[in-house]
């Protein structure tokens, strides 16, 4: 019987490289990715059964990676490996589309029960959040007054949000400056941002940036 394909994604190579070591016994890694655009690239060339990402990485975010992820292939799993340990990030993004929830600290011996229960058509949560997922219902990313940023504002502030001029910013997304400049200032306008610093706490806010 073929091993089942795992394409990892982190931005840590370390990290990744010791899921990988973790997971080989039993499953094929296709590959490590170390940004969210990455991934995007990656996933339907290698065509993985399951995806291990993490929320935090440059370029574009593992939430917004695995939204657009799962639109692209909608029958791939994919489980959750990150050092947050929010409870409601895991509600929103298991009602959304991931599979598991999995925190970095936990242990190996966990991850592969997550992967077996995931691959049998189930959810995984790790133990030290469920206690605290019942409290919390599944919120729309809304941010304040109602108002939400579209997937395009969010990937532009998270490249700003990482230091990067907006020429850097539009060869990445393959847009015009202006572009990206519109939708900067669209943002601050619409959000009441006064100045960049208010930007970067916003993107924070947003789960665009770690906090770390």
């Amino acid at each position: 019987m073929a091993k089942v394909r795992i394409l990892v994604a982190d931005d840590h190579t370390l990290v990744a490289e010791a899921f990988k070591r973790l997971l080989e016994p039993e499953c094929e890694v296709v590959g490590t990715v170390a940004d969210g655009r990455a991934l995007l690239r990656a996933a339907p060339q290698l065509k993985p059964d399951l995806v291990l990402v993490d929320l935090n990485m440059p370029l574009l975010n593992g939430i917004d990676a695995s939204a657009q992820l799962k639109r692209l292939l909608p029958k791939v799993k994919i489980i959750v490996l990150t050092m947050d340990e929010d409870p409601r990030l895991a509600v929103d993004t298991m009602a959304k589309w991931a599979s598991g929830y999995l925190l970095k600290k936990s242990a190996g011996r966990e991850l592969l029960q997550a992967v077996r229960d995931v691959l049998r058509g189930g959810t995984y949560v790790t133990p030290a959040l469920q206690g605290s997922l019942t409290a919390f219902a599944p919120r729309d990313s809304r941010s304040s007054g109602g108002r939400a940023l579209t997937p395009r504002q969010r990937e532009v502030l998270q490249l700003l949000a990482e230091g990067r001029t907006m020429k850097e910013a539009a060869a990445i997304l393959h847009v015009a400056t202006r572009t990206i400049a519109f939708h900067k200032y669209r943002i601050m306008q619409e959000f009441g941002l006064g100045n960049n610093s208010e930007l970067l706490r916003f993107a924070m806010k947003e789960r665009l940036l770690s906090q770390s």
